[in-house]
């Protein structure tokens, strides 16, 4: 059988048209895989019945584990231990977790459960990136006691590592069973709108006509990892009667990007013969973002105008919805609303008739939590090396940034301020006064250039002074009482210092005499108690070829000077003695004059010995002498 060649092209474009539709009805896999589930306070990982596996606790900067006081009242494994974290630890302790730069969903469980047999539920709050989300208060709710809570969030991690802490009130240990972190599309609940500098924390997850489902909690499935709760516990008035319907039908137009949104969300809602109304909680003074979502599962409504119904956000008309006319029958639709500065504790929503009864399939809602300032990154990181060559102990909560949440306090002995353009925090003061540190100055402390007071005075620091330290917004610097070494850095005559005290260390050398000024010019400055140090009144002075334990500038240019004269008098003299005689006989002869006179003095010689010769062979044969010189 052949086919014509306009058969062929029409065949091909049916399979291409084909190919296009079924790609379009089908979602792609989720393309993110970087996830973490932290079973916090347990040794040994494990896998639950929903076939997640948790890790063992890891990524804590400090704090002891428990198990809550009843085991067996709790389903799951990672609800039964948990981690807190005492006094001892410091008041601000965090999970660092790494995870490359994007979007992620955070989930908590919080419980007491009278682990510690006090009866005393904690105060304390939690943080995400620098940013306040959580807050929880004694006396908790027994519900909550008793039970724990789940808490979540969409967040973003810019720098390559997630920061999520927390901060003791009073002397209450915070606490904490679970963290999950499950990385999301970064464009979704429109990000491309609100910019990535938005917390969304999860105000209400509603999956009308369903109990709480969702990773964890069931087998169904979430992309995200999200959990959705039964709508029941928040409708308000006659919504309380609504009906429940269900299907099983396959809902087109779900699990796609960014959002995600879960099959089942749709295939359950509720409906009620007039309006249909929420009353959900939140905090005041703050945005909320609230999503709807529908999709026409009633087989009995088959055209647009049998089902439409106004949608009201304290009692604000926001929008008029017709499913059907949307997107026909068994297909999502969602559409969302921002809610601007709350001004109650309590957000309501309303479903209103035009024609039919209203239908609701889904409805969450989040605050918006504007990310907070944080220390600027290049300061974060001097602290962090600060933290690590001071040994500062755990006691003092150096954890988390420096600076931030701005609701908290500072790192102990630290004080922070905007800086000039208000853009991020910056580090004005440390005061690490008589804190039995042992370490050193880390060189990086150049990098506060918004240091004014540094105290490290009565400690045990060792080494020598960084020749960064000495920032020009310095002006007060107290290294008192310590066992530093070696020279006082010329970076700190370049700084407004108005106190300087140096005094009992093991410094030495000769001190600059910018820095001494600093007293003449009204300041105070204290050098004794560093024997090795000289060059300004009252100390001694220096030796003119030794500073600073080695040789001085000087010392140096005057031994350059003797080595240079040295070799010049050497060549000299290899020049007199060996390239100037060279000139006359390179075979080292002797003169033609000093050969003649040799030649001279021998032939006398000879003559001299043939005369005496004769004279003795007369003399033996009895001749009379004759006189060698007769007259």
């Amino acid at each position: 059988m052949f086919l014509s060649r306009s058969t062929m092209s029409f065949l091909f474009l049916f399979l291409l048209s084909l190919a296009l539709l079924l790609h379009s009805s089908s979602p792609l896999p989720y393309p993110y895989n970087t996830s973490f589930h932290i079973d916090c306070g347990s040794s040994t990982p494990s896998t639950d019945s929903y076939n997640i596996s948790w890790l063992p606790d890891k990524f804590f900067t400090g704090g002891s584990t428990s198990v809550v006081s009843e085991p067996l009242h709790f389903h799951l494994q990672h609800e039964k231990t948990l981690r807190y974290f005492p006094l001892s630890s410091g008041k601000k302790n965090c999970y660092n977790i790494p995870l490359p730069a994007g979007r992620y969903y955070i989930r908590t469980f919080t419980v007491y459960d009278n682990y510690d047999g006090k009866s005393h539920s904690p105060s304390f709050d939690a943080s995400v990136e620098g940013t306040l989300v959580f807050s929880w208060r004694s006396p908790w709710p027994e519900s909550l006691t008793r039970d724990g809570a789940y808490s979540d969030l969409f967040a973003f991690v810019k720098d390559g590592q997630l920061d999520f802490c927390f901060y003791s009130i009073a002397t209450d240990p915070p606490v904490i069973a679970s963290l999950e972190v499950v990385q999301i599309d970064p464009l979704s609940y429109n990000s491309a709108q609100t910019g990535d500098s938005y917390i969304l924390v999860n105000y209400g997850r509603l999956s009308p006509g369903s109990s709480q489902w969702g990773p964890g909690f069931t087998s169904d499935p979430d992309a995200f990892g999200r959990s959705w709760q039964s709508d029941s516990d928040y409708r308000a008035g006659k919504s309380e009667s609504a009906k429940v319907i269900t299907t099983k039908e396959k809902i087109t137009g779900t699990d796609k990007a960014p959002n995600y949104f879960p099959m089942k969300l749709y295939q359950s809602a509720v409906t009620i013969e007039g309006r249909l109304e929420y009353e959900l909680p939140v905090d005041a003074k703050l945005d909320y973002l609230v999503w709807f979502h529908f999709a026409e599962i009633d087989s009995t409504v088959k055209k647009a105008g049998e089902r439409v119904f106004d949608v009201l956000v304290n009692d604000k008309n926001v929008s008029r919805v017709d499913i059907f006319k949307e997107v026909g029958s068994f297909a999502a639709f969602s559409l969302n609303y921002t809610e601007k500065n709350l001004s109650s504790s309590v957000l309501n929503v309303k479903l209103s008739p035009v024609a039919g009864a209203p239908l609701i399939c889904g409805l969450e809602n989040y605050a918006m939590v504007p990310a907070d300032l944080a220390t600027v990154p290049e300061q974060v990181v001097a602290m962090k090396a600060l933290k690590d060559s001071l040994r500062v102990p755990d006691r003092m909560g150096w954890n988390g940034d420096p600076c931030a949440p701005t609701d908290w306090d500072a790192w102990e002995g630290v004080t922070c301020h905007t800086n000039k353009n208000g853009t991020g925090l910056v580090i004005t003061q440390i005061e690490l006064g008589s804190q039995g540190l042992k370490g050193y100055i880390s060189e990086q402390i150049s990098l506060l250039s918004n240091l004014i007071n540094l105290n490290l005075s009565t400690n045990s620091l060792d080494g020598t002074l960084p020749i960064g330290l000495g920032q020009k917004s310095l002006a007060r610097l107290d290294l008192s009482d310590n066992q530093f070494s070696g020279s006082i850095p010329e970076s700190l005559t370049s700084s407004n210092l108005q106190l300087v005290r140096l005094n009992n260390n093991l410094l030495e050398g000769r001190v600059p005499e910018e820095l001494y000024s600093v007293g003449v010019h009204g300041g105070t400055i204290d050098l004794s108690g560093n024997k090795g140090l000289c060059g300004v009144p009252p100390l001694p002075d220096c030796p003119l070829f030794w500073e600073n334990g080695r040789l001085s500038k000087g010392g140096k240019i005057a031994i350059g000077l003797s080595c240079f004269l040295f070799v010049a008098v050497l060549l000299l003299v290899i020049y007199i003695f060996c390239i100037r005689r060279g000139r006359n006989d390179y075979d080292f002869g002797l003169p033609s004059d000093l050969i003649s006179l040799a030649a001279k003095r021998n032939r006398y010689q000879r003559q001299k010995s043939l005369m005496l010769l004769e004279m003795e062979s007369q003399h033996a044969k009895g001749l009379p002498s004759v006189p060698l010189n007769p007259r």
